[in-house]
């Protein structure tokens, strides 16, 4: 049965304060199916995993993530962080190719798929985000672009079979604008079709969708058979609304 994952990527937000309440307001409900992803601003990772051991249960782990990392393990890279650092602070997870990355930051699928590589010889799970803006999408090529992004990834020297893929259409992040669950699931389908025609593992893997994802469309999203979840951004900085996003996430 593949892994259902919901991840809360806190962006540039957040402070120790909503750290404690996400914390205790997340552990105080038991019966999560799926497993449960913070990923605050880098700051607050050690403390981060702290919290997260104490208030481990049986039942009940949050799970520790990382933003981005570099694609270098040492060096003279000012400002950077090696995925071996954010694994020695208790990272389990590290998104990589989010579009804020890729539009922001020029960082371009060759960039990322170095990144993908790198980050899964220090054991990371990378949750590869990929994605089509609203022009292409008109233009009917949002699945000639999504499937370029992984396929630069594949092409690198990674493990497909340890992805997470996360799609999330760029017009419908931070906007308010959400893909339908219709063409969520087309996409997703798509993909998982790709990832079984180029490596086999297309069954085997999370794909999360990500793109305004709220409490009251989570459910009938992580309801579509190929999705196994979600990357959450505005939503995952309010306790009550990530926390009915993660219980919407059924077996």
């Amino acid at each position: 049965m593949r892994q259902s994952l919901v991840i809360a990527n806190w962006k540039l937000n957040g402070d120790l304060a909503l750290l404690d309440s996400m914390m205790n307001g997340l552990s105080s409900q038991t019966g999560y199916v799926a497993d449960v992803v913070i990923c605050p601003p880098a700051v607050y990772l050690a403390a981060m995993q702290q919290r997260s051991l104490a208030t481990a249960t049986d039942s009940f782990k949050l799970h520790v993530g990382a933003q981005n990392c570099s694609e270098h393990t040492q060096g003279a890279f000012t400002g950077e962080l090696a995925p071996q650092m954010l694994r020695e602070v208790g990272c389990e997870y590290v998104i990589l190719g989010h579009s804020e990355r890729r539009n922001l930051y020029a960082e371009t699928d060759a960039l990322i798929a170095q990144k993908v590589a790198t980050a899964q010889q220090q054991q990371l799970k990378v949750v590869l985000c990929v994605g089509e803006s609203l022009e292409q999408r008109e233009q009917g090529q949002t699945l000639d672009v999504v499937t370029a992004q992984i396929a630069a990834v594949l092409a690198a020297d990674v493990d497909a079979s340890q992805l997470i893929i996360a799609y999330e259409p760029v017009w419908a992040i931070g906007t308010g604008k959400t893909a339908t669950p219709e063409q969520a699931q087309e996409v997703h389908a798509a993909i998982r079709q790709f990832l079984n025609q180029h490596s086999g593992v297309g069954e085997h893997i999370a794909l999360l969708y990500g793109g305004s994802v709220k409490a009251d469309n989570a459910a009938v999203l992580f309801a579509q058979p190929d999705i196994d979840g979600g990357l959450i951004g505005g939503a995952s900085l309010d306790v009550e609304q990530f926390r009915a996003i993660c219980s919407a996430v059924k077996g």
